[in-house]
């Protein structure tokens, strides 16, 4: 079922990596850092209105199909689809190993 129209929340361990993610990127090149946050921001203004746009989670156990997952910039975005909202639960760089959680 597609709910269309929730708002979405970043937690805040979500927005310090998001964060600290563009002050890393800003060392070398301000303008991609600007570029970087500001499409993953569109990303998620975005997903309140197709929430269920990207696959579910392969790295949640247990997965009810409500944690999802995607990679711009090469920067994986899991966030969770709930009745109410939507929350951005983490960022990090692809290059990191995945965690199971």
């Amino acid at each position: 079922m597609v709910r269309k129209g929730l708002k979405v929340n970043m937690v805040n361990v979500a927005a310090s990596q998001l964060k600290h993610a563009c002050a890393y990127i800003k060392k070398d090149s301000p303008k991609n850092s600007l570029k970087v946050k500001k499409d993953i921001l569109s990303a998620f203004t975005a997903l309140s209105l197709s929430p269920e746009k990207y696959p579910p989670d392969k790295y949640k156990r247990d997965n009810d199909g409500s944690y999802r997952a995607f990679e711009l910039h090469h920067y994986r975005i899991v966030y969770r689809v709930l009745p109410a909202e939507i929350k951005i639960l983490t960022l990090r760089h692809t290059s990191m190993e995945p965690i199971e959680y």
